[in-house]
C-alpha cells in the first residue's frame, strides 16, 4: 500500500490541521495496522540521524540472501519502483548505484494515496562493508510544505548465512500533532513494512508486487424460489417476504475525557450492533439464519479489509458473507444499506448487519494523558469492498494546496455565494442560521458529541475558540472530528423479521438506494457551485419509491460543510428553512468520518417509528461532494421491489473544465477562499478564475497584499493576472462572477446520451466534421457504452450521428497531431474492438465511410435511410480497414461483395446493402432514428437473459464444427431454461399480462 494522503494532506493544510482534525472529512486511507503503538516505535540503537525526529517508524525482516545481494538491490536506485512502497520516479535521473558520498543530493518523485509529492534527499551517512559484514546509509530530506523525513536503510550478516534487512526513519513537522500525528506514523509503518517484504522478494528471486487482497467472499445463492407475501398487520396488507426492512438501530457515546475507558473502533461497533438487536425486540433466533456483516471502514485505527471479518467474529457469528466499503468515504454506510438490502430482496441472505465506529477520542486522550495502548486484533477473513477507492485530487489541486476538504467546500461555498447573488455578510449570515438551527437538533440528542444550541452569532464569530479556517468557515462550521461514536444497523427480510418475533410496528422498510459521482475533480466540474450528482441519485430513488420530494416528512442531509447541505437541499428540492438534519450534523452530533451516515439512518429510523406512515430520505457523500449515495425508508410498505440504483449510468453531465495550474495570462474570477494559520491569521489566497475560453485556472499566493485584499474585498468577479506574479484588479461582484461562469461554457459535448426506458439514444455530435472521431469522441463513446452495458434497465442502444451524417472515420487531423481515437476498454474509436454485449443498434443517415463504417459494423443491426452510403476507402490513403471493417464484412457479406468494397475504396448504396442481407431496415431520410427506437422496442420487450444468450450462439457459432454444434448451442441455451425469466414468462402468458423480466 502507498502512503496515505493523510500526510500530505495535513502538511498541506498547515498548523489549522494540526490544531483542529476535526475538520477534515475525508483524511485518506490511513493505517493498516496500530497507530498509537507503532508510533513509538523504537528504532536500533545503531540509526543516528543529524537530527532528532518526533515520530518514527521502522521494522527489519531475515533473508537467506547474502549481504552483498541484499545491499546490491537496496543501493540499486534504479529498480526502487520493484520495493520501494511510494517511489514513482527520479525526475532528474536515478542516483548512481556506485560511488555514493554524504553530501549528494537527489530528488525522488513519490505518490501518496494516488497523488504526485517530491522529496529532496540529501545522504547523510553511507558506509559500506566490503566484506559483506554490516552496512548502511541514510537519506535525510523534505517533503511536501517543509515537512522532514528521514530514511535509514541497512544490512547485516547473520551467523546462518543470511541477512537481515532493517529500513528506519522518521518525520518532524509543525502541522502534525495529536491523532493527525499517530495516524500518519502508522501509515508510514505500513508502507515500510511493505517496502522491506517487497526488498526481501527481490533479492529472493520472488515477484516484486506486493502480494494482491484475496479475492472478495462469494455471496450465497438465493435459497429457493421467492416465498408467497407475509401479512403486515400495521397496514392491513401483505408484503413480499423478502422485502428488506431496518428492524434494529443502535448508537453509543463514548466519552474519555469524562472517565470512560479507551475504547478501539471494533469495541465501539459491536456494543452499537448488540444496542441495534436489542432495540429490534427480536428472539434469539434472529442470527441463526444467513447473515451478511458489513463494516464501515475506520481510521482511528485500521484493520484493512479484515474489519467485517474481525466483526464477525467478535459477534460470534459464524459463515457471514463479509463486505465493506471502501477505505475512504462517507458515502459507504449508504452504499452498505443498500448493497445488503439488494441481497436481501434477492433472497441471497436473510439478515445483514451494517457498524461502523472510530475512536478518535481515545486515541486523543491517551497521547495526551501518556496511556499506552494497542488495539491490534488478529484473524478476520478478507471482505467483498464496494465504492470507488480513486484518488480525490488531480495535479492542479496538487500544486495550489487544495489537499483538505475544508479549503475545497470553502471555495466551493463561495462559487455558491456568487451564484446566489449574496454578499459576503448576507452569505455568512445565512449559512450561521443554518448551522444554529442545526445545533439545537444536536442538542435534543442524545447520542450527540457536543449537545448544547449555539446562536447564529457564536457560530460567524471568530475567536480563540471558533478561530477561522478558510474563508468563509471558522471552526464550528467544519466537521468535527476528534470523536469516540458508534453506530450499527440490523436488517433482514421481513419473512426473517415474523420468524424472529420481531414487532411490525419496529419494520422500517427500505424502499429504494441510489448513488452516482460529480465529475470526480472539482476543478473539472463545469460549475463549482453545482452537484447535479445528488439530484439525478434523489430523483431516481424517488421514481423508484413512487412519491415526490413533496411527501418526504423527514430528510438527514450530510452536512460536513455548509455547502455541502445547500447543494443537496437546491438539488432535492427542499427548502432550507425545514429541519434537513436528524442528528446536529458533523459539526455538532460529530463526525466520525466514514460512519457519520449510520448515525443519520439510524436516527432517521427512530423518527419514522414516532412518525408510522411517513417517509424519510438521507443522503451520503465522500470526497468533496463527490461520491453520492441516497436511501428511502418509511414504515408503509413499498410499492415496487427494493432497487440499488446507480443513477450516474443515465446522468448527463457538463462537459468537464480544462484544469490548469501555472497558467500565464488573463482571467476572471469565479471563487476564492483565504487560508488561516494556527493563530487565525491569514496565510494564503486560492483563487478559481476562468479563462476566456472556459478553461479553469488555479492559483495560490501567499503576498501579504493579496491576501489581504482577499479578507477585506469580495474578489468574485474580479480581473486577474496570473504568471510569475499574480495581479488582480478592481474588486467585482457575485452577479458579474456568476454572468462569467454562465457565459463561459466548457465546451460543446462531442456526444450527447438520452434514455427513453429501456432505450439508450446515443449521438455523436461533431457535425462540423461529418461526426470524425478524434480522442474525445473515442473516449465519450466507449464509457457511454461502458454506461449503458451496467446499467440493469438498458436493453437496446441505438448509435446515430447528428448532422445529417452517421460518421466519416478517424479524425484525421487530430490523428496527423499524434492523437489518435484509441481507448483502453474498447480499442480503436471507442467501440470497434469490444462492441457490448447487449444489443446495440446503428442509425445511419448519410455517410457511414471508414472508420464511419466500421462503427456500424461493429453494432449487432443497421437501420439505414434510403439514401445513405457506406464504404472503406481506406485503400485510397494506402490503408486497411483494421478496425473490424474489412473482417466484418467478410463475415456477412459474399466474398465478392467485400472484396469489390475493400478493393475499390467507393461507397456502396443501403439500398444494396439491405439487399444482400447487411442492413436490417431502411427507412426514409430522416425518419431512420424513429425505424431504429420501433426496432429496439422490439427487442427490449423479450426477455434480457434470452437475448444474452442467443447472442452468444450467434457470435460464437463460427467455431463450432458441425458435430458439436447442436451440443455447444444447448449448453448456452439451457442457462435460460431454468432462469426466472422463463418462469415469468410462463406466468405473464397464463395471466395474460406483459412479463417484468430480471434478467436472472
Amino acid at each position: 500500500m502507498d502512503l496515505t494522503k493523510t500526510l500530505k494532506q495535513a502538511v498541506a493544510s498547515g498548523r489549522a490541521i494540526a490544531d483542529n482534525p476535526g475538520m477534515i472529512l475525508d483524511l485518506g486511507r490511513a493505517v493498516a495496522g496500530s497507530l498509537f503503538s507503532r508510533s513509538t516505535y523504537a528504532p536500533p540503537a545503531a540509526v543516528e540521524f543529524s537530527r532528532e525526529f518526533e515520530h518514527r517508524f521502522g521494522t527489519a525482516a531475515h533473508t537467506s540472501a547474502n549481504p552483498a545481494d541484499v545491499l546490491r538491490v537496496a543501493l540499486d536506485f534504479a529498480r526502487y519502483s520493484d520495493w520501494f512502497a511510494m517511489h514513482t520516479d527520479w525526475p532528474h535521473g536515478a542516483p548512481p548505484s556506485t560511488g555514493l558520498t554524504v553530501g549528494d543530493t537527489f530528488t525522488e518523485a513519490v505518490r501518496i494515496m494516488g497523488t504526485p509529492a517530491r522529496i529532496d534527499w540529501t545522504v547523510t551517512h553511507y558506509s559500506v562493508s566490503p566484506h559483506g559484514g554490516h552496512s548502511s546509509f541514510a537519506l535525510e530530506g523534505t517533503g511536501p510544505m517543509g515537512v522532514v523525513v528521514g530514511l535509514w536503510i541497512a544490512v547485516s550478516a547473520e551467523d546462518s548465512g543470511g541477512s537481515e534487512v532493517s529500513v528506519s526513519g522518521g518525520f518532524l513537522s509543525d502541522a502534525l500533532k495529536g491523532p493527525m500525528a499517530s495516524m500518519v506514523t502508522g501509515t508510514l509503518q505500513t508502507s515500510t513494512a511493505e517496502s522491506v517484504e517487497r526488498l526481501v522478494g527481490v533479492v529472493e528471486g520472488a515477484s516484486s508486487v506486493a502480494a494482491e487482497i484475496p479475492t472478495a467472499t462469494t455471496r450465497p445463492k438465493p435459497a429457493g424460489p421467492r416465498p408467497d407475501p407475509i401479512p403486515h398487520a400495521p397496514s392491513g396488507t401483505v408484503v413480499d417476504a423478502w422485502a428488506p426492512v431496518i428492524v434494529g438501530v443502535g448508537q453509543v457515546v463514548n466519552r474519555p475525557a469524562d472517565g470512560d475507558p479507551l475504547a478501539d473502533p471494533i469495541a465501539l461497533a459491536v456494543r452499537s450492533i448488540r444496542e441495534a438487536l436489542s432495540n429490534s425486540e427480536s428472539d434469539a433466533s434472529l442470527l441463526n439464519q444467513r447473515v451478511s456483516v458489513a463494516a464501515v471502514p475506520s481510521t482511528s485505527w485500521v484493520y484493512g479489509g479484515r474489519q467485517a471479518g474481525i466483526l464477525a467474529d467478535e459477534l460470534g457469528i459464524d459463515a457471514a458473507a463479509l463486505v465493506q466499503s471502501a477505505p475512504l468515504g462517507g458515502d459507504g454506510p449508504q452504499r452498505l444499506i443498500s448493497d445488503a438490502a439488494q441481497a436481501i430482496s434477492d433472497g441471497l441472505v436473510d439478515v445483514a448487519i451494517v457498524a461502523g465506529a472510530e475512536s478518535f477520542a481515545s486515541t486523543s486522550h491517551a497521547q495526551r494523558t501518556s496511556v499506552p495502548f494497542d488495539w491490534e486484533r488478529a484473524g478476520g477473513e478478507q471482505a467483498r469492498v464496494i465504492g470507488s477507492e480513486r484518488q480525490g485530487n488531480n495535479a492542479a489541486e496538487d500544486a495550489v494546496g487544495l489537499l483538505a476538504p475544508v479549503y475545497m467546500y470553502a471555495l466551493m461555498e463561495t462559487a455558491l455565494r456568487g451564484k446566489l447573488g449574496a454578499t459576503v455578510a448576507a452569505h455568512t449570515a445565512s449559512i450561521s442560521a443554518l448551522w444554529s438551527r442545526f445545533s439545537e437538533v444536536a442538542r435534543g440528542n442524545p447520542h450527540a458529541w457536543l449537545p448544547r444550541h449555539f446562536s447564529a452569532e457564536e457560530i460567524a464569530t471568530p475567536t480563540a475558540n471558533n478561530r477561522p479556517l478558510s474563508s468563509p468557515y471558522p471552526k464550528l462550521m467544519t466537521a468535527n472530528l476528534t470523536v469516540d461514536l458508534g453506530a450499527g444497523l440490523v436488517l433482514c427480510s421481513a419473512a426473517a423479521a415474523q420468524a424472529a418475533g420481531v414487532p411490525p410496528e419496529q419494520w422500517v422498510f427500505v424502499h429504494a438506494g441510489a448513488h452516482a459521482d460529480e465529475e470526480w475533480f472539482v476543478s473539472e466540474r463545469s460549475d463549482l457551485a453545482s452537484a447535479p450528482a445528488i439530484g439525478a441519485a434523489g430523483r431516481a430513488a424517488l421514481a423508484h419509491t413512487g412519491i415526490g420530494i413533496g411527501q418526504v416528512s423527514h430528510v438527514d442531509l450530510y452536512s460536513c460543510f455548509p455547502f455541502a447541505v445547500q447543494a443537496a437541499a437546491a438539488e432535492l428540492g427542499l427548502s432550507l428553512d425545514r429541519q434537513l438534519t436528524q442528528t446536529g450534523g458533523l459539526t455538532f452530533a460529530g463526525a466520525p468520518l466514514n460512519n457519520y451516515s449510520t448515525h443519520g439512518v439510524a436516527a432517521l429510523v427512530e423518527s419514522l417509528r414516532r412518525d408510522p406512515g411517513s417517509y424519510g430520505l438521507a443522503t451520503a457523500l465522500g470526497w468533496y461532494a463527490t461520491k453520492h449515495a441516497i436511501g428511502v425508508y418509511s414504515t408503509t410498505p413499498p410499492r415496487r421491489r427494493f432497487q440499488q440504483i446507480d443513477a450516474g449510468l443515465r446522468m448527463n453531465r457538463p462537459r468537464p473544465r480544462q484544469a490548469l495550474a501555472g497558467y500565464s495570462g488573463d482571467a476572471t474570477i469565479e471563487s476564492f477562499t483565504v487560508a488561516y494559520d494556527a493563530a487565525g491569521t491569514p496565510d494564503a489566497l486560492i483563487v478559481s478564475a476562468l479563462t476566456a475560453d472556459g478553461a479553469r485556472a488555479l492559483a495560490r499566493t501567499t503576498d501579504p497584499e493579496l491576501v489581504r485584499r482577499g479578507v477585506d474585498e469580495d474578489l468574485l468577479g474580479a480581473p486577474i493576472t496570473l504568471g510569475e506574479s499574480m495581479r488582480i484588479g478592481p474588486a467585482g461582484s457575485s452577479a458579474a462572477a456568476r454572468a462569467l461562469v454562465d457565459a463561459t461554457p466548457a465546451g460543446q459535448e462531442p456526444l450527447t446520451v438520452e434514455w427513453d426506458g429501456p432505450l439508450c439514444v446515443i449521438t455523436l455530435n461533431r457535425p462540423e466534421v461529418r461526426n470524425a472521431v478524434d480522442l474525445a469522441l473515442a473516449l465519450a463513446i466507449e464509457k457511454a457504452i461502458d454506461s449503458f452495458e451496467a446499467d440493469p434497465q438498458g436493453r437496446v442502444a441505438i448509435l446515430r450521428g447528428a448532422g445529417g451524417d452517421f460518421c466519416t472515420g478517424m479524425d484525421l487531423k487530430a490523428a496527423a497531431a499524434g492523437q489518435f481515437p484509441l481507448t483502453a476498454g474498447r480499442g480503436l474509436l471507442g467501440l470497434t474492438a469490444r462492441p457490448p454485449a447487449k444489443p446495440i443498434i446503428a442509425a445511419v443517415d448519410g455517410y457511414a465511410l471508414a472508420g464511419g463504417c466500421e462503427l456500424a459494423l461493429a453494432c449487432d443491426l443497421i437501420v439505414a435511410a434510403e439514401d445513405a452510403s457506406f464504404g472503406l476507402p481506406e485503400a485510397k490513403r494506402g490503408l486497411v480497414a483494421a478496425a473490424g471493417g474489412v473482417l466484418r464484412l467478410a463475415q456477412r457479406l459474399p466474398r465478392a461483395v467485400a472484396l469489390e468494397l475493400a478493393y475499390t475504396g467507393e461507397p456502396m448504396s443501403a439500398s444494396r446493402l439491405h439487399a444482400l442481407g447487411l442492413i436490417n431496415r431502411v427507412a426514409p431520410p430522416g425518419q431512420t432514428l424513429d425505424a431504429a427506437r420501433e426496432l429496439a422496442l422490439q427487442i427490449a420487450g423479450n426477455a434480457p437473459l434470452s437475448i444474452a444468450l442467443s447472442k452468444e450462439i450467434v457470435d460464437s457459432h463460427a467455431d463450432w464444427t458441425p458435430g458439436e454444434a447442436f451440443e455447444r448451442q444447448g449448453e448456452i441455451a439451457s442457462a435460460a431454461s431454468y432462469s426466472d425469466d422463463a418462469a415469468e414468462g410462463v406466468r405473464a402468458f397464463n395471466e395474460r399480462r406483459a412479463p417484468e423480466w430480471t434478467g436472472r
